[in-house]
Order: structure tokens, then C-alpha cells, then sequence
């Protein structure tokens, strides 16, 4: 699995756009037949501030690469660029423990 972060501090859009901007990519990754069960997008933001947190993961590097070459990814990728006011953060992660999911 590759897993990425991403973080930024909303600034250039109303909140209530930019989640429905977030729910049309999700939608958008989840009917892709490319993507679907291939990559996972967890969208989270500070409870009390401008701040979000991005949490994806794909199943591999071809995942990744299909992503990175879709045009609904390439669009949204700028749209974050643009309501963070240029200040995206994108951190690789890797995992060195977990806990097994729920049943």
C-alpha cells in the first residue's frame, strides 16, 4: 500500500462549496472502474479551524499511476492548489505498525 497526506489550510473558497467539491472527487474516484477498490480517500478537517487533512491510500504504484493520469484528479489536484492558496502539502507515508480493521 501507498499511503500520502495531504494537507493545506482552506483559504480562497466557502466551506460548503469546497465539500461538495470533495464529495463530486470522491464520487468521482469510487465510479471510476480504474480506481474503484483500488484507492481510498479519507477527507478530514480541524474541528474548530481552516485546517484539512487528506488521508489516501493506494493498493500500488499502478493505482497511483492511473490516478495521476486521470483528468478528474489533474482538475482536482489544481482546485486544491487554488482554495489553499498555493500552500498544499503532500507527505509519503509509511506505515511501521496498525492494528487489524473491525470485522
Amino acid at each position: 500500500m501507498k499511503h500520502f497526506l495531504i494537507k493545506y489550510r482552506l483559504s480562497a473558497r466557502p466551506e460548503d462549496v469546497w465539500r461538495l467539491d470533495v464529495a463530486r472527487f470522491v464520487a468521482a474516484l469510487d465510479a471510476d472502474p480504474k480506481l474503484s477498490g483500488k484507492i481510498t480517500y479519507r477527507a478530514m478537517k480541524r474541528r474548530d479551524g481552516p485546517d484539512y487533512y487528506h488521508l489516501a491510500s493506494a493498493v500500488n504504484d499502478e493505482a497511483v499511476k492511473a490516478l495521476g493520469e486521470s483528468a478528474f484528479f489533474k482538475a482536482y489536484t489544481d482546485l486544491i492548489r487554488l482554495v489553499a492558496g498555493g500552500e498544499v502539502e503532500v507527505v509519503p507515508l509509511e506505515v511501521i505498525a496498525e492494528i487489524a480493521p473491525p470485522i
